[in-house]
């Protein structure tokens, strides 16, 4: 029988567990402070509900012991360096794992893996989406408890992979993120930065190691370059925005809210330039269609040609595309292609619906735009629409042009739920002028050169007359043509009834 009584073995528990927190380590605290940074478990208790985290493997140390004390391990690597469990948001259920940098640089250890294994496991079994705060150095070498010899037999990766479409997942970058903390960000669904992150699939020992040279960690994938070319999803300001925007995104996840005040609708109708050819910034007109404050732009800084979000529209989660005139004027290129079968992709997992907004001359064409894989990531674009099971909604504002207006419409103007053009749109097979072009290419050729141009716009003038979205109505080529102030409600009104 135990000399121990059960106050001494709570006493020991309540001691062990004071080890695991901010308050036992200050000095390293206040130095993580002191660059403007937040700790793994601050970060946890600002994005879940109070009370709500219930904590896996809180105990579990370094696997070094063969190396090092017990008695330094349980103070120097709590948790193992990774903290996770189950919480609430707002009270919705979630599960959340965070790599701790001031555990050794936020490094993987072995016995920390099988801590990530179970809860990602869990989350999948319990249907929790995820949030993970996956900073640090990667796979840590000394671990030196269980034997090994490559490691390549963890299962952390392949486990979250197996979590896409499965449930949501977040992953939010900060500070250093390199290799398998690196792999993992970039396999969930959606990415987080603030501007100090630097996120690459090597940090700058492995570098070295590999013969490429000594480089600073700042160098590599900072979020300026990871931000353009679409790796990151969302960059804020710090932590606590990054927090902020996690429990604003999860919110679009839990369906309407509960009320949606918006811009007065009629500011819509002034809010295309009189001429149609003029570029202007979409942005603006999508704010002024959702609910106040409830935009989310996603990719902002690559293929600034398509723009994409999550908004509400009269309290209605949705996930929201657009052509943006101020850059390839609205053209869809390889790279807006892929962003725009990304969110498709993205939409259809979380299950929002999708608002289309169409201005568009079409794809982009020639030989340099072929040279970046044009043809597949159309096509994938196509094919993403077409496969849509969420409601999707299609609003043509101006131009709605060629196959790529069809692809920003899934395909077809009747592969919507409902697609609707405002009164000033026009729709083509092609550019109008360049229609013209083509088909009248023998008889302008013809023509004195001094007559050819008044033709052409003598031709396209008429053309433009039959391409209006009262004719393509007329002959039923689209459901409407709407007064804009009107298109807050019927979108709403049509996702609201195939969701009923």
């Amino acid at each position: 029988m135990s000399d121990e009584s059960p106050a001494d073995g709570l006493t020991e528990v309540l001691a062990r567990r004071f080890l695991t927190t901010d308050a036992a380590r200050p000095e390293k605290v206040e130095r993580w402070h002191a660059r403007g940074r937040r700790t793994s478990r601050e970060n946890i208790a600002d994005l879940v509900d109070a009370g709500s985290f219930v904590e896996y493997g809180r105990f579990v140390t370094a696997a070094q012991e063969s190396r090092r004390e017990l008695a330094d391990l349980v103070v120097e690597s709590p948790a193992d360096g990774i903290i996770g469990g189950t919480a609430t948001i707002d009270g919705a259920p979630v599960a959340v794992l965070s790599y701790d940098y001031l555990v050794m640089a936020g490094t993987q250890g072995m016995r920390g893996h099988r801590k990530s294994d179970r809860l990602i496991e869990l989350a999948g079994r319990m249907r929790l989406p995820t949030v993970f705060f996956t900073e640090g150095g990667g796979g840590r070498p000394g671990d030196t408890d269980i034997p090994l010899v490559s490691a390549l037999d963890v299962g952390s990766f392949a486990l979250w992979g197996e979590l896409a479409g499965v449930v949501p997942r977040i992953a939010v970058v900060s500070g250093r993120c390199f290799a398998g903390n690196a792999v993992l960000a970039g396999s969930a669904d959606l990415r987080i930065a603030t501007p100090e992150a630097n996120l690459g699939m090597a940090g700058p020992a492995m570098i070295a190691g590999g013969g490429l040279g000594e480089v600073a960690a700042e160098e590599i994938g900072p979020v300026s370059d990871q931000a353009a070319n679409g790796v990151l999803d969302v960059v804020v300001d710090d932590e606590e925005e990054a927090v902020a925007t996690v429990r604003r995104v999860l919110g679009y996840l839990r369906g309407p809210a509960d009320q949606g005040p918006a811009d007065d609708q009629a500011a819509l109708r002034t809010m295309l330039p009189e001429n149609d050819r003029e570029a202007f910034d979409v942005r603006p007109l999508v704010e002024a269609l959702a609910d106040h404050d409830s935009v989310t732009w996603l990719r902002a800084d690559w293929a600034p040609e398509l723009v994409t979000a999550f908004a509400r529209i009269d309290r209605v989660p949705v996930g929201l595309l657009a052509n943006q005139s101020t850059h390839s004027a609205g053209a869809l290129t390889s790279e807006a292609s892929a962003k725009a079968a990304d969110f498709l992709d993205l939409c259809e997992q979380w299950r929002l619906p999708v608002v289309s907004l169409v201005d568009t001359p079409g794809f982009m064409v020639g030989p340099e735009a072929e040279r970046g894989g044009l043809v597949r990531h159309a096509s994938r674009m196509v094919n993403a629409g077409a496969r849509l099971t969420v409601p999707l909604v299609g609003v043509v504002l101006r131009r709605g042009y060629g196959l790529g207006a069809q692809a920003m419409l899934g395909g077809s103007t009747h592969r919507p739920l409902l697609t609707v053009a405002w009164p000033g749109a026009h729709l083509g097979p092609m550019g109008l002028e360049g229609a013209v072009r083509l088909g009248l290419a023998k008889e302008l050729a013809a023509m004195p050169e001094d007559e050819r141009e008044a033709a052409v716009a003598e031709h396209t003038a008429a053309l433009r007359n039959h391409a209006k979205a009262l004719n393509a109505a007329r002959v039923f080529e689209i459901d409407d043509v709407i007064d804009p102030a009107e298109t807050r409600t019927v979108v709403a009104a049509t996702i609201r009834r195939a969701q009923a």
